[in-house]
Formats: structure tokens, sequence, C-alpha cells
């Protein structure tokens, strides 16, 4: 059995909303999700970690390393280990000819999804945006299949500022070779091939891996499959 501690992020929905002109930072989300660890008891705790809070889990990892007992990250979006954001075409191009199906994905992302959704956060159409992001992270037919419940609470979530802020903090290939932690690298099985694609990344750096694939299961692989998503990860966490 475990205690599950989960927290809504700054910003985000029930906190008080982001101020107009201010910086939207990772390092700032980090460091509140450090806090939040060293107030709980031992001072440390298994972290799971989806997505932008994958990305979270990651930095946190790198940072302050006694915080963290075991780590799971599904799907964050590292792209930072690969290219600048936005990209240069000068990396993109290397990186065809080292590797082309990364790139391409990485090229797909940007321009179907990332770069659209940033032109419409700055033109208004907040509806839009949301749209061309969660198409590109979660793939057409899976954001068209999202409820009107959880398409209500991305809306509630979704912040101009994450587009418009300082961005994606650096990974240091040195600094993330460097985790100690034994990992599981947590992908869906339906998921949008950069994903896993950047998870290969993590797993030629992070020392201690592990892979799993949840079936029947998109991005929200916790959401699409939830039993099979417990299941993998209580297993990975009773191994220590």
């Amino acid at each position: 059995m475990y205690r599950t501690v989960s927290y809504s992020r700054r910003y985000h929905w029930p906190n008080a909303s982001i101020a107009a002109g201010e910086d939207y930072s990772m390092d700032e989300q980090a460091a509140d999700l450090e806090a939040l660890l060293s107030g709980l008891e031992g001072g440390s705790a298994h972290v799971v970690g989806h997505s932008y809070g994958g990305y979270l889990a990651l930095l946190v990892a790198m940072r302050a390393s006694a915080r963290i007992k075991r780590l799971v990250l599904m799907e964050p979006p590292v792209l930072p280990l690969v290219v600048s954001i936005p990209p240069k075409p000068i990396e993109l191009l290397r990186l065809l000819f080292s590797e082309p199906n990364l790139a391409t994905s990485i090229i797909r992302f940007a321009v179907s999804g990332l770069g659209p959704a940033t032109q419409a956060v700055k033109s208004g159409n907040r509806e839009k945006a949301l749209r061309y992001f969660g198409s590109a992270v979660l793939g057409k037919r899976a954001f068209h299949d999202l409820s009107e419940e959880r398409l209500e609470q991305a809306r509630s979530n979704f912040i101009d500022a994450e587009f418009l802020g300082s961005g994606f903090s650096e990974l240091p290939h040195s600094q993330v070779a460097n985790i100690p932690h034994p990992t599981l690298l947590v992908q869906g099985e339906n998921s949008r091939s950069l994903f896993p694609l950047l998870l290969n990344q993590l797993e030629e750096l992070i020392p201690a891996t592990q892979r799993s694939t949840i079936p029947a299961a998109s991005h929200n692989m916790h959401e699409d499959n939830p039993d099979a998503f417990v299941h993998e990860v209580t297993a990975f966490l009773g191994q220590g």
C-alpha cells in the first residue's frame, strides 16, 4: 500500500491564475515540487510524473536527487535533449542525418502543433490553440474523443504563458546521465511517435531504466487504461 500525494501545480486550477506578463518558469515549478517533497515525512518519495509533470520530476531528479526514491516518467516532452525550443534549422538538419525518425517527429510536432498553437495564443484564440496543441500531443482521434468534462478540465488548465514564457529548462546530458534512481519509462501503445522516440533518449542516458508500454492507451495512459497503468507502476515501485 502506498500513500499518494497529488498536487495542483502553480497557476493551475484551483490555484490563482498567473498574472498578466508574469513568466511561466519550469525552474520555478521544479522548485515547487522539490519544496513539496522536502515537506513530506522523510523528505523524499517515489515520484510519478506525466508529460509536463514528468519533465519537472526529471529536473528534480537531476538537481535534488535525495528527494526521490524511485522515478516514473510518463512521456515527458524532453525535446531539449536533442534540439532547442523552438528548434533551429541546423539542429534539425543534423538530426535528420543521425536520427531521421526523431527529427521527422519533432518537425511534425512543431509544424502541426506547437507553432500553430503559439500563434493562436498570440492572436487570442485559445480554443484554436487548445485544438492544435491537444491534437499534436494526443493525436487527432484521441483529442476528438475527449469527453466534454475532460475538455473543460483542459481549458481550465490551458495557460497562455506556457507558450509565451521562458520555456523549457535545459537538460544537460551529463546531469541526466548522473540520475541515480531506478527509473520506469512509460509510454502508451497508441501514443504519437515522438514520445517513445524521446523516451529512447532518456533510456540511453539514465543508467537504471525499465520500459513499459500501456496497451490500448495514448498519451493520457493513466486515464485510457488505468488498471494496466497502476499494475505496471506498483510492480515497479515494489522492487525497491
